[in-house]
């Protein structure tokens, strides 16, 4: 919460938050889809399903608009099976910590953008996402995947900052 009051006075313009998120998130999500589809580890059943019932309401083709609500849950839940490998072995390789910190801050910044946002307007752009389910679903999206990646971001820079090159997880993390 205080990073997010933060990032409110020293960033003016908040779609700068999510240009650097993108940017961030569009390398390791092309990483994380090599592993996934070399793995064949991907939930994306539960999350079409999902899109089919909640999904956007806009003016767009509706299989434009499941899509849209595919992509939103499928990179919300994405990085479980990295993290069931990582947390499986108890080492993660340099690599691999680098990708999945990157994606941490990404989401961090994207979910920063998307509340920082909502308040800004005071809720009016809940209300240009569509109506229904489909606004609260998008801020939970990336809600959760913060909150997945936040704690091996944690462990992360706890490791980095402890001049260690290769990532030891205790037990029960992420």
């Amino acid at each position: 919460m205080a990073a997010l009051v933060l990032l409110r006075f020293i960033v003016h313009d908040h779609d700068n938050l999510f240009v650097a998120a993108e940017a961030v998130h569009s390398l390791g999500i092309s990483v994380l889809i090599y592993k996934l589809i070399k793995e064949r580890h991907v939930p994306a059943i539960p999350c079409a399903v999902l899109a089919l019932f909640i999904h956007p309401s806009t003016s767009h083709h509706l299989l434009n608009r499941i899509f849209w609500a595919f992509c939103v849950y499928l990179e919300a839940v994405s990085v479980l099976p990295q993290l069931r490998v990582m947390q499986n072995t108890k080492i993660v390789e340099p690599f691999t910590a680098h990708y999945v910190f990157a994606l941490g801050v990404a989401r961090f910044l994207s979910c920063a953008h998307w509340v920082l946002q909502v308040l800004d307007t005071r809720g009016h752009l809940l209300v240009a996402l569509g109506y229904g389910l489909w606004p609260s679903m998008v801020l939970i999206s990336e809600i959760v995947q913060t909150f997945i990646l936040a704690d091996f971001c944690y462990y992360y820079v706890k490791s980095v900052v402890g001049g260690q090159l290769v990532l030891r997880l205790p037990s029960g993390v992420v």
